[in-house]
């Protein structure tokens, strides 16, 4: 298995200048996405359903077929996806806000039927395309656009822990949580994406990778403050860990 993360994916589109603000933890994720594909020879049967948030434009980067999803709506559509194609792999992109807010049904849903897809998780604790809200993973005290004097958890509750969710379900396949603040967890994250697409050409059943990231521009910090941020607030209350993986036999 090839760790070097500076090789630059052929399932990556090279003619398109990205959006994402300096920083951004999508590009990355986007980068590990195309180089696990292009190691495991799927590109060309993966299925893509798109989010609604920073990650809206995925199908612009990502070199393969993919269908836009209705905010919130991609564990249904990719449903759909998987149902009319078995023999693809389909895999959904989201957000915080998009997977655990608006999307929260169709991801809860999804992972208690077992659809056979893979949905990679980006967890920056803030709507980010919509102009820095509050969002389901927002962190106790941090400001945000609509908590401008800190998210205070007697009004809006604590930040919802996916993974923890999804864990409580008979289900799902795998759960992991990884993050993205430096090279070695880079490349943690990297195994996990490909262990879940592994699993997925194997037809195991639902997974989910959530990745930690940090959004600059929203938070308002530099990348360097960023990152010592995700490192002392995010960590401690998102651990990361493998929290299902039936692929690994634990009677031995």
């Amino acid at each position: 298995m090839s760790n070097k993360i500076y090789e630059f994916p052929k399932s990556i589109k090279k003619d398109v200048i990205p959006h994402y603000c300096g920083g951004c933890a999508h590009g990355v994720v986007h980068k590990l996405i195309g180089q696990v594909m292009d190691e495991l020879g799927i590109q060309g049967d993966v299925i893509l359903a798109a989010p609604v948030g920073c990650a809206v434009f995925a199908y612009r980067y990502l070199d393969i077929d993919g269908l836009e999803s209705p905010h919130g709506r991609a564990g249904a559509v990719a449903t759909g996806l998987k149902r009319a194609h078995p023999d693809k792999i389909v895999m959904t992109y989201q957000g915080d806000g998009d997977l655990l807010a608006i999307g929260a049904s169709e991801t809860l849903h999804a992972a208690n039927r077992g659809e056979g897809i893979v949905t990679f998780f980006v967890n920056n604790a803030i709507y980010g395309m919509t102009g820095g809200q509050m969002a389901p993973t927002t962190m106790p005290g941090q400001v945000s656009s609509t908590t401008p004097f800190g998210r205070k958890v007697e009004d809006a509750g604590y930040p919802m822990k996916g993974c923890e969710l999804l864990n409580t379900l008979e289900r799902p396949y795998y759960i992991e949580r990884c993050s993205t603040h430096d090279v070695k967890h880079i490349l943690k994250t990297k195994a996990a994406i490909k262990k879940a697409f592994e699993y997925q050409k194997e037809n195991k059943g639902y997974c989910l990778v959530e990745i930690l990231g940090i959004c600059t521009t929203n938070w308002g910090m530099g990348a360097v403050e960023s990152t010592e941020w995700l490192i002392k607030e995010m960590l401690p209350y998102f651990p990361l860990k493998v929290f299902r993986d039936k692929g690994v036999r634990t009677d031995a």
